[in-house]
């Protein structure tokens, strides 16, 4: 089963300095490695050819984001499984195997990840993506490990592998056929939330996502855009609205967009009582990037077949802050 590590890169000379040496030595003998570059305009590409001549380099023609950029890279590579890895992830020993035996076992496992635990905290999970993620019934993401901001320590309470609504694009493991079968990634999103959207694809068309939990990463987290920066902010909340149209079955999407707008407008009116006035005017950009983008997301929803449906409603929002349950295992 040939597996394929594909890093994606933008103007992240200092990173890849950093990451690469332990990818290539952690997957020896077990994986290609690959940067993709998003044309770049430092010496990345440079410095990476020079001092990685193992590494291959597939070269973007333009800075396509997150989505188009490994749409556009990935079509130039020949593989049976594609890693997506941040460029920011350090892999120690022995992280590829357990992941890959899953893939070997099961033909029907479509995407997967390891455990993502915090580079500058290595006994806490880390934000994106944590030990798996989940979706509630508004489209809310949160992790095993991991709800809002709130990020447990590993205790080793998931380290089990479990079937997952999502897996993080941090270090996101997918069946190549599968990829291309479902159109890659939504190019329209830019970054964040096309690999939530790409999953819940994964699971409605009838194979499946595991977090293994005997297998772990460690994420530095911000490397390409930080937490805190009001463009992320824009990218999250417009993006979600951009899957809940796309991927969730029968007229009842139409409430459940309504009721996500109403509580968009509380988180914008919070960003505002914190003086975030950036963040604040994100989401109103977030929900008319939405109105605009609207049209288009109904002649998408149409080629898509949904044959799942969560079983309960159930409301990420309500259960973190009215019922103060902040842990996963609390759920």
């Amino acid at each position: 089963m040939k597996t394929a590590i594909v890093i994606l890169n933008w103007n992240g000379r200092a990173l890849l300095e950093r990451f690469v040496p332990t990818v290539l030595e952690s997957s020896k003998g077990l994986a290609d490695v690959y940067v993709a570059d998003n044309a770049s305009t430092d010496d990345s590409i440079g410095y990476c050819k020079q001092h990685f001549p193992e590494v291959t380099i597939v070269q973007n023609t333009v800075n396509g984001g997150y989505a188009k950029g490994y749409n556009d890279a990935l079509k130039h590579i020949k593989a049976d499984i594609f890693v997506l890895l941040n460029s920011d992830v350090h892999t120690p020993s022995g992280w590829l195997e357990p992941v890959l035996h899953l893939f070997k076992k099961d033909d029907t496992l479509g995407a997967a990840q390891p455990k993502i635990l915090d580079l500058n905290n290595k006994a806490r999970f880390e934000y994106a993506g944590a030990a798996g993620g989940m979706l509630d019934t508004l489209g809310y993401p949160f992790c095993r490990g991991r709800i809002f901001d709130t990020c447990e320590e590993d205790l080793g309470q998931y380290d089990d592998t479990v079937r997952v609504q999502w897996a993080s694009g941090a270090c996101l493991f997918v069946r190549s056929n599968l990829f291309f079968d479902l159109g890659g990634f939504d190019e329209d999103y830019f970054a964040h939330q096309e690999e939530i959207d790409l999953c819940w694809r994964i699971n409605n068309v009838g194979s499946y996502v595991v977090a293994c939990g005997e297998s772990h990463v460690y994420h530095l987290g911000g490397g390409t855009l930080s937490n805190l920066h009001p463009k992320k902010t824009f990218y999250n909340f417009r993006n979600t609205l951009f899957n809940l149209v796309k991927n969730v079955s029968g007229a009842g999407y139409i409430l459940i967009i309504f009721l996500r707008l109403l509580l968009d407008g509380l988180a914008g009116f919070r960003f505002l009582m914190q003086g975030k006035f950036l963040h604040f005017w994100s989401i109103i950009k977030a929900h008319f990037s939405f109105y605009y983008h609207f049209p288009t997301l109904l002649k998408k929803r149409k080629f898509i077949q949904n044959k799942k449906q969560y079983a309960r409603l159930f409301s990420i929002v309500y259960t973190y802050f009215l019922k103060n349950k902040q842990r996963f295992s609390d759920l």
